[in-house]
């Protein structure tokens, strides 16, 4: 599906509809896999506080090596990026078959159409806690949906450099969590866990709000704000996999974690991504959405001139395609010299001038005509963006950050009133009752229970 969507998106005037389609089908290939492998690694674990923690953050370390490569290679904002997925996948792929072999609770018996469609864990909801947490799991992840479209959008108006890498830092700090988080667990437990976690959510927001993109953006705030993401995520999310799989009966643990997946980065984030980017129109001011307007009519200009020079080099042989190679790096010397020296750029032609003065060799037609086609591109890209970066700059920023701020604290403040984690309670219930049972029916020491 990915590949799918990377070819899309390389051939003239690709369908966004069909590229749309080529995503949708990769997610639903990829979100199925969070709750199956956090129902693989708690099913082969003797300590779950302890141990996941510690195996889960070798998945932060991919994320931010993801986030590094990208800037390292050039491919932030370019198609190639998606290889890098491609690649990683192929690798997951073929690395799943080395897994240890973990066969269902109910491997053996006839499934029904209710356990193959996960409606079994929805028994759990009729546990008070267990749908406070639900629900609250839900809204909470409406906010989110802020924080992953708009984040890198915000800090990168502000002008940082290297934004990827930048986000990184969230998940630089969540090794750094997800490493003390059994000892967190053994101070703290489920509930405050989880309450920390939202509340360093309402902590983030507000500081994007106060320091978010304005005549005189404070970028401390907003990195801090980052950072703070370790905390958010490992005392939220990954605590609350431990609590559904603690919570739920062991053979429907898998089904329990997939409903989990379905209601916060299903449910939620998709009415979060909604409602983001309603709240992103509201403060977006008629100025912005003017200058929003020429950012697509310098895309369209872009579109057009991309097309005529692919239609150009259709026919070339390699020897040409060289020669334009050669030029195009030529002129592009010159103008990052001009840029370095603080003046003003020459036109293409001008700096093809300039080369053949240098050079003593001269350009053909038709590598000046294609010269001209990948300025024109150059041209319009470079005011695209400059009229989205203007359009931004408008964007009333606080309230955009202070709506989630808002509604994560309400959330939190609903859950920390009416959640009480029941898991340890069922859990010594169980072990009284089995001890009794022992002791009212004790087993002589050489029997054999099965036959008993």
């Amino acid at each position: 599906a990915m590949y799918w969507a990377t070819t899309l998106m390389a051939v003239p005037n690709p369908e966004p509809s069909a590229i749309n389609l080529a995503f949708f089908l990769h997610m639903l290939c990829f979100y199925p896999t969070l709750s199956l492998t956090n129902t693989l690694a708690l099913h082969n674990m003797t300590d779950a506080e302890k141990q996941f923690p510690l195996i889960r953050v070798f998945g932060t370390i991919g994320w931010i090596i993801a986030g590094f490569t990208l800037d390292w290679l050039g491919w932030t904002s370019e198609r190639s990026m998606f290889w890098l997925t491609i690649s990683a996948a192929t690798a997951l792929g073929l690395y799943s078959f080395t897994l240890p072999h973990t066969p269902p609770p109910n491997a053996g018996k006839k499934a029904s159409a209710r356990e193959l469609l996960g409606m079994d864990a929805f028994e759990l909801l009729k546990r008070r806690s267990f749908l406070v947490f639900i629900i609250s799991s839900f809204l909470i992840c409406i906010p989110l949906a802020f924080y992953y479209q708009l984040a890198a959008k915000s800090l990168q108006q502000t002008g940082v450099a290297n934004t990827a890498t930048k986000m990184s830092y969230g998940q630089i700090s969540e090794i750094v969590f997800m490493l003390a988080m059994p000892l967190f667990f053994k101070r703290l437990g489920v509930k405050w866990m989880l309450l920390v976690g939202m509340a360093c959510w309402v902590i983030r927001y507000a500081l994007f709000a106060i320091g978010a993109p304005t005549p005189d953006p404070m970028i401390s705030l907003m990195l801090i704000g980052i950072v703070l993401h370790g905390i958010c995520y490992d005392f939220f999310f990954v605590t609350g996999q431990i609590y559904t799989d603690k919570a739920a009966p062991k053979e429907i643990r898998g089904q329990a974690q997939g409903m989990l997946v379905l209601f916060t980065l299903g449910i939620g984030m998709f009415i979060g991504a909604w409602i983001t980017g309603v709240v992103e129109g509201t403060f977006t001011p008629p100025e912005a959405v003017a200058l929003n307007g020429e950012a697509k009519e310098h895309a369209d200009d872009l579109k057009a001139a991309s097309d005529k020079l692919e239609a150009e080099l259709k026919d070339w042989s390699d020897e040409q395609k060289a020669d334009l190679d050669y030029w195009k790096g030529m002129t592009d010397n010159v103008r990052d010299k001009y840029k370095a020296d603080d003046l003003k750029v020459p036109p293409i032609e001008e700096r093809i001038a300039i080369v053949e003065d240098l050079t003593s060799r001269e350009t053909t037609p038709d590598v000046r005509t294609a010269l001209n086609y990948q300025e024109t591109i150059d041209t319009n890209a470079d005011q695209r963006d400059e009229k989205s970066m203007q359009a931004l700059k408008l964007l009333d920023w606080q309230w955009i950050w202070a709506i989630p701020c808002i509604f994560a604290a309400i959330v939190m403040v609903i859950f920390g009133i009416l959640f009480q984690d029941d898991t340890q309670a069922t859990t010594t219930e169980a072990e009284v009752s089995e001890d009794a049972l022992k002791t009212t029916n004790p087993l002589p020491e050489d029997s054999d229970p099965n036959q008993s």
